[in-house]
């Protein structure tokens, strides 16, 4: 198939069709759909997941009325784009009635922490940010192990996040309203190769 500057390389229906086959003859793998290109999303490692569990902790603490999901999201301006972040904070049954891909209104944030891949960069630094702010999500959340940074992206005008505040490890940083949460990020220095 040709790539048009108005048309991705596949449509959302053949892209959510190579998802689900994808999903079901290999273990692990998940891929995404951002800006047009297909993307598989990186396994995680251990301190990957010990950073979300922290970080879903911190979050049920504060607002136990919330939940920390793992699902998979229609994203851009128009929907057409699929990402996997590695956590959605919305409340407990928002998604409760959603497929492999929901609707992403009730998300009040999402959450990336990066991993130890080539992509990482153009995903979860350049792509993710325009195609969550598309969307309006309130919040994204960016653990970067790399740069041992947090970054919260806040205010989406519909194109981008208008507000970018970033700490290193170490330090306390507040989770934008709606979230509304104050994260004290020492425990991340524990957990980055």
């Amino acid at each position: 198939m040709s790539v048009t500057a108005d048309r991705p390389h596949m449509l959302p229906g053949e892209f959510e069709e190579l998802a689900r086959a994808a999903a079901r003859t290999t273990e692990g793998l998940r891929l995404e759909f951002i800006n047009g290109q297909l993307g598989v999303k990186a396994v995680t490692d251990g301190a990957h997941g010990r950073i979300m569990q922290w970080l879903l902790r911190r979050c049920l603490q504060e607002r136990p009325e919330l939940f920390m999901h793992s699902q998979g999201l229609k994203v851009e301006a128009y929907r057409t784009g699929y990402a996997i972040p590695d956590g959605v904070l919305a409340p407990n049954d928002a998604f409760l009635e959603a497929g492999d891909w929901a609707d992403p209104e009730p998300a009040l944030m999402v959450v990336e922490v990066t991993s130890y891949d080539s992509d990482t960069h153009r995903r979860d630094r350049i792509d993710k940010p325009r195609a969550y702010a598309e969307t309006g999500i309130p919040v994204y959340l960016l653990i970067d192990r790399d740069s041992c940074e947090v970054t919260v992206f806040s205010e989406p005008d519909g194109a981008r996040y208008e507000r970018v505040a970033i700490v290193p490890f170490g330090k306390e940083i507040t989770l934008s309203d709606p979230v509304g949460i104050s994260l004290d990020t020492e425990p991340l220095k524990n957990w980055v190769s």
